[in-house]
């Protein structure tokens, strides 16, 4: 009985011993320090540090994340109003310029062309005004019973597509419009827009068949409300012969204040003026 109780002794003897001459791990210092404190003061604790916290509050900073974790989709970018390619008049498509010699889609007082798509037509027109731009298929180069397609800027900054038939000198709006794939922006005090139309449609009075040959209308003007008022133009310009929409040409009509000098008589005034100045008098 004795011998147990002195090997039981020695036994706890032993294993104090080897717990007091094991070093604490980092561990264990670690937590030691955190309920003692770096002078083994109870109660002071360090502030708890998450790598996994500090990662995602750095996400967090870097990108925005839905509810669920995972990154908001990027919208898709808008697409601007394609400008219009003046390179391509005359051969992929037909175009007519109104305005100062040498001027395009942008600088024109008047902007139009047509190409061919299937079974449309893709109308551009642009012009400088704020209100409304149009074109009209005539038979006969004068307004009335014609035919009108026109862009129009409303009050909203919208530029919408309407039809129109010429009744005298007053175009009235009829709701069946045969455009679509509509486009259109105001932007430097200029209206522009590009739109489709059927070649060709069941026969009615307000309605051309574009497979014909027709004398093209152009006008433009203010709007009021995103209704359109009279034309800028007492006389507005048409084109001087039939225009093909399987005829793609570029034409070059100069404004009023390009054609005196254009004229036969105003080039022969201007002749004459000048044998007369280096002649001199009798």
């Amino acid at each position: 009985m004795i011998f147990l109780r002195s090997l039981l002794q020695l036994t706890v003897f032993l294993v104090q011993g080897s717990w007091r001459g094991v070093a604490p791990s980092p561990t264990d210092e670690g937590a030691l320090r955190a309920s003692h404190g770096d002078h083994g003061e109870p109660g002071h604790k360090e502030p708890h540090k998450d790598s996994y916290s500090t990662f995602a509050s750095e996400f967090l900073e870097s990108r925005h994340l839905s509810d669920d974790g995972y990154p908001f989709p990027t919208a898709p970018p808008v697409d601007p109003f394609a400008r219009i390619k003046v390179v391509d008049c005359g051969v992929t498509k037909g175009c007519i310029r109104y305005g100062k010699p040498g001027c395009d889609a942008e600088t024109c007082d008047y902007f139009m062309s047509y190409r061919r798509i299937g079974t449309d037509v893709e109308y551009e027109m642009s012009a400088d005004t704020d209100g409304w731009v149009a074109v009209g298929f005539s038979s006969d180069k004068k307004m009335g019973g014609d035919d009108v397609m026109g862009c129009v800027h409303d009050d909203n900054g919208r530029v919408r597509i309407h039809h129109f038939y010429n009744v005298g000198q007053w175009a009235k709006e009829i709701k069946r419009n045969p455009a679509r794939d509509e486009e259109g922006v105001f932007d430097n005090n200029r209206v522009t827009c590009r739109f489709k139309r059927p070649l060709y449609v069941p026969r009615e009075e307000t309605l051309v068949d574009l497979h014909l040959s027709w004398f093209y209308l152009l006008a433009w003007g203010p709007a009021i409300q995103g209704s359109i008022t009279r034309h800028d133009n007492d006389a507005p310009p048409v084109s001087d012969h039939m225009i093909s929409i399987y005829k793609y040409e570029d034409i070059f009509m100069p404004s009023t204040a390009y054609q005196t000098f254009s004229s036969p008589f105003c080039l022969l005034l201007i002749v004459a003026l000048t044998f007369y100045l280096l002649m001199g008098t009798p």
